[in-house]
């Protein structure tokens, strides 16, 4: 799914546009036992918990694709009969009225999440009439091209609340606030089937995580059954560092650096207005690496480099990698940050026999904020 499927969808998640037809949830405690469950109609629930429901779901689906948002795969056994695709296109078209179904889904989730404090599971079913598009890309609502239905799960932490004192009304005093078990936004979350193309994709699923360092591979393939599970947003940055790293060797000098960096940004600056995330496999790596002057003999190098560091078939996301924003050079004991437009005021130069960070200068310079003479 691309961030204009998922923001579609997204949309829905409002009080005049919820097409939510009924809702599950189950309250777990530190030792995976379960403590409450609920199972009702949507559109049953008071309207301001309905309100708050409507939040978690959309931060579920929020995030930049490949960091917060994932793509991902069934494996063909997994579509098989007993698969855990098969699994989850049961429970969909069961509209979450099988609570048969909806236990073993508990279960398996409390089995494989690797979580030691309360949580909630909340899962609801959806039928979205997808309206269609005219010619010029506007939209028809009274045309529908097609019935996306779909369940979205979410993994919400169960947290006491801050110790405290509060204003009690009825007795009109400050005293000791009681302390309650709030439900927190999601750390992880699902939608199944992907929206992809504007249709339903029953091979695909799109996954949330909160935190884009850490994906909880054995989670997605325990719960799933996805064995492609691409690096997290800060591993895809710091394989990417080996990488280049790897590649150039001794001759890794700070033009070759700068170089790479501002091919990659530009690669990404031509691609911001696509929908889809721009992702770089092998060839395109390559391809930067030789456009910003890396040798043939390094390149050759980087051909076996990208298959140890990465695997042959791996994939980065250019938002993951890039840093469009921030120019950074570091020493043990000096930090230089410069804007990456301005990177070729800096270089490195021998002086006085000494390897030195030179900076040129063509206007004023401030230390503490006060204006200070040069040369």
């Amino acid at each position: 799914m691309n961030k204009k499927e998922i923001a579609e969808i997204r949309r829905q998640y409002t009080p005049d546009r919820c097409t939510i037809t009924r809702i599950c949830g189950c309250y777990v405690d530190a030792e995976k036992n379960i403590k409450t469950q609920l199972k009702e109609a949507f559109l049953s629930l008071p309207e301001d918990d309905a309100f708050k429901y409507l939040t978690i779901f959309k931060k579920t689906l929020s995030g930049s694709v490949g960091k917060n948002l994932i793509n991902l795969d069934f494996p063909l056994e997994e579509e098989r009969a007993g698969g855990r695709q098969e699994f989850l296109l049961k429970l969909r078209d069961s509209r979450l009225k099988d609570d048969e179904l909806i236990g073993q889904f508990y279960d398996r989730v409390i089995e494989a999440f690797p979580y030691a404090e309360n949580y909630y599971i909340i899962l609801i079913h959806v039928a979205y009439d997808v309206p269609g598009k005219a010619s010029d890309g506007s939209t028809m609502y009274d045309a529908s091209d097609d019935v996306y239905e779909y369940i979205l799960g979410s993994i919400c932490p169960v947290k006491l609340s801050k110790p405290g004192l509060g204003y009690n009304t009825e007795k009109n005093c400050i005293e000791n606030r009681v302390q309650d078990w709030i439900v927190d936004m999601p750390v992880n979350g699902f939608l199944f089937p992907a929206f992809n193309d504007r249709y339903t994709d029953i091979h695909s699923l799109l996954y949330y995580t909160k935190n884009a360092a850490e994906l909880r591979e054995s989670f997605i393939r325990d719960l799933f059954g996805c064995e492609r599970i691409p690096l997290p947003a800060k591993a895809q940055k710091e394989t990417f560092q080996s990488l280049i790293a790897g590649t150039l060797g001794e001759e890794c000098d700070y033009s070759l650096v700068r170089n790479i960096h501002e091919t990659l940004n530009e690669k990404l600056e031509e691609y911001k207005e696509e929908p889809e995330p721009l992702e770089l496999g092998k060839q395109e790596i390559r391809r930067i690496f030789e456009e910003s002057g890396v040798s043939d003999p390094l390149l050759e190098e980087f051909d076996t480099q990208f298959d140890v560091q990465a695997g042959e078939n791996a994939s980065f996301m250019a938002a993951n990698i890039a840093e469009p924003r921030k120019f950074s050079i570091e020493t043990p004991d000096v930090v230089i940050r410069v804007k990456p437009e301005a990177a070729a005021m800096v270089e490195t130069r021998l002086v006085d026999g000494r390897q030195c960070i030179v900076i040129a200068v063509s206007d004023r310079v401030e230390v503490n904020g006060v204006t200070i003479k040069c040369g």
